[in-house]
C-alpha cells in the first residue's frame, strides 16, 4: 500500500486546473498528479487521516496498460507536435503503398543511420509504435530496413540496439550472473529497444522479418564496425563483439518473436518477465514536476551514463523523499514485461559469464534468413483475402502519427 500525503483529492473536473496552476506549490501538484496516474493504471485507493492510501492491483490488465501507454504517448506526442509534423512528408514518401507491398518480393536491405536525414526518418516512425518514445544512453545503433526489391526502396520497418539495461532479475538469473560477473561482461550484451514493421509491412508479418535480422551476420558485423576502435565511458574498454541480444515486450509473450528459428534452432527465446520495477506508470506530466520538485530543492541526479539506475528512477526517488511518499513501493509496481533471449553464438552463456573470450557465432546470412521468413511467413500471409484487403487498401498519405 501507498500513502500520498493528499488530505482532500480535488474532484476529478478540477484536477487538471489545479496541476497546472502554478500558485499551487509544485509538492502538491506532484502528489496529485502521481494519484491520477496511479488511478488510471487500475490502483483503488481509500482516504485515511492527512493522506490517501493506494493500493496496486495484483495483474494489470492488457487494456489498462494499453490505457496507460497510450496517454503517455500522447502526451510525448503533444509535446513534439510541431517537430513530427515538419517530417510526416518525408515518412510518408519513404512509405511502399499497399499495392507495391503485394507485388514485392520483398528484399531487405540494412540501413545504419549515420546521417541527420536517417536518424530523423527513424525518430519519426519510432512516434508511431503504441509504446511511448524513449532512448537509450550509452552504446546504440539505429537501422533502417528498406525493400531493394522496389525502385524507390520503401522502409520496411526499424531497429534499434542499445547498451543493456544493468539489472533485469530475470536475465540475470538467466545467463547465471554474479554481480561482479554481470558487471564485467554485460558490454557482450545489447538490448533491441525497438523492433517492428510500419505498414502496409506490418500486415505482412514485416515485423518477424525485423527480429531474425537483428540475429543475421550483416547486423553483427554492422555493430563491429561501429564500435571495434570505440572505447567504453564507464570502464574505459574496447569491446565490439556481441554474444547475445535481450529484449522485452509490454504485454507479456509477443506474437513477433515466436516460432522464429533459423537452422532449426530458435531464435528468440521467452526467458521469464521483468519484476513490474520501473516509471512506465508515471506520465510525463508527473515527470515534469518530479524535475521541477528536484531542481527547486536545489540538487539534480546525473544523467550521466553509468552513474547508476536509470536517471528517471533517480530522480523519481528523489522527488519521493521530498514528497513523503515511498517512491521504491511506486516504483515495484509497474508494468512487468515478457523478456526474450537472441543468442548470437552458440556457447553465449559462456561468454556472458566470462568463461571463455571466443564465440562461435552462428552462421546466420540475411539472405538465408529471408528466404525462410518468405516461405514460413510472408507467402502464406499473402494468400488470406482479409489480409490482401487490408493492405490493399493502405496508402502512404494514410500514415499519421
Amino acid at each position: 500500500m501507498l500513502s500520498i500525503p493528499i488530505t482532500r483529492p480535488p474532484t476529478k473536473d478540477s484536477a487538471s486546473e489545479f496541476i497546472a496552476d502554478r500558485s499551487v506549490p509544485v509538492e502538491d501538484r506532484a502528489r496529485l498528479s502521481i494519484f491520477l496516474d496511479l488511478l488510471s493504471s487500475g490502483w483503488t485507493s481509500a482516504p485515511s487521516a492527512g493522506a490517501v492510501q493506494l493500493i496496486p492491483p495484483n495483474l494489470y490488465t492488457k487494456e489498462a496498460v494499453r490505457s496507460a501507454m497510450a496517454a503517455k504517448r500522447q502526451e510525448l506526442i503533444d509535446r513534439d507536435r510541431p517537430w513530427i509534423d515538419g517530417h510526416l512528408p518525408t515518412a510518408r514518401e519513404n512509405l511502399a503503398s499497399g499495392l507495391e507491398a503485394l507485388q514485392s518480393e520483398v528484399q531487405p536491405e540494412i540501413e545504419v543511420c549515420r546521417s541527420r536525414s536517417q536518424r530523423d526518418l527513424f525518430r519519426v516512425y519510432r512516434y508511431y509504435w503504441s509504446s511511448p518514445y524513449s532512448e537509450y544512453v550509452g552504446r546504440r545503433i539505429r537501422f533502417i530496413i528498406r525493400d531493394g526489391a522496389l525502385s524507390r526502396r520503401p522502409v520496411i520497418g526499424i531497429a534499434a540496439l542499445g547498451s543493456s539495461i544493468i539489472h533485469m532479475p530475470a536475465r540475470d538469473d538467466f545467463v547465471g550472473w554474479t554481480a561482479a560477473e554481470r558487471t564485467n561482461n554485460i558490454i557482450k550484451a545489447m538490448d533491441a529497444y525497438v523492433v517492428g514493421a510500419l505498414p502496409p509491412y506490418s500486415d505482412l508479418l514485416g515485423g518477424k522479418l525485423v527480429a531474425m535480422l537483428l540475429g543475421s551476420n550483416e547486423v553483427r558485423d554492422c555493430y563491429r564496425r561501429k564500435y571495434e576502435s570505440a572505447t567504453t565511458v564507464v570502464r574505459k574498454r574496447k569491446e565490439s563483439a556481441i554474444a547475445a541480444l535481450f529484449t522485452t515486450s509490454l504485454f507479456g509473450r509477443s506474437s513477433q518473436y515466436n516460432r522464429l528459428r533459423c537452422c532449426s534452432r530458435s531464435m528468440w527465446v521467452h526467458i521469464g518477465y521483468t519484476r513490474g520495477f520501473g516509471s512506465l506508470h508515471i506520465s510525463e506530466r508527473t515527470f515534469r514536476l518530479c524535475q521541477e520538485l528536484v531542481l527547486s530543492d536545489g540538487c539534480s541526479p546525473s544523467y550521466r551514463f553509468g552513474a547508476g539506475p536509470s536517471w528517471r528512477v533517480r530522480l523519481i526517488r528523489q522527488a519521493g523523499r521530498c514528497l513523503g511518499i515511498d517512491a521504491d513501493f511506486l516504483l515495484r509496481h509497474s508494468y512487468r514485461r515478457g523478456v526474450y533471449y537472441l543468442p548470437m553464438c552458440s556457447n553465449a552463456l559462456e561468454v556472458l559469464r566470462g568463461e571463455t573470450n571466443d564465440p562461435v557465432y552462428f552462421d546466420r546470412p540475411l539472405q538465408h534468413l529471408v528466404e525462410h521468413w518468405r516461405r514460413r511467413w510472408l507467402s502464406p500471409r499473402k494468400l488470406r483475402p482479409e489480409v490482401q484487403c487490408k493492405v490493399s487498401a493502405f496508402s502512404p498519405i494514410d500514415f499519421v502519427v
